[in-house]
């Protein structure tokens, strides 16, 4: 298995965020906690379909990592962008900080 983490979007303002390691959520994909086993994943997931219930995320899923220099870099292009923040406008969002 490949190493992973645990995204969704934050209900209250729409954001991407990442599930960290103390059960938080996270708008920076760096401090994402890393998961290399199965059942580590299944429990991220676990925590993170509770959050749904409770009204703080949605559409929570695992995203496959490579680790770059200590961070979790995702594979797939879709992820990447989603770590950016908004594509159509650049002076917003992420970008522009």
């Amino acid at each position: 298995m490949s190493a992973k983490i645990v995204t969704a979007y934050h209900l209250r303002d729409g954001d991407a965020v990442f599930l960290r390691e103390d059960t938080s959520w996270s708008k920076d994909v760096a401090e994402a906690a890393v998961v290399e086993t199965a059942e580590a994943e299944a429990a991220l997931l676990e925590t993170g379909q509770a959050d749904v219930t409770r009204n703080i995320v949605l559409d929570v899923y695992a995203v496959d990592v490579e680790i770059v220099d200590g961070t979790p870099k995702p594979t797939k292009f879709r992820e990447l962008l989603r770590c950016l923040g908004p594509s159509n406008r650049t002076d917003l969002g992420k970008q522009a900080a």
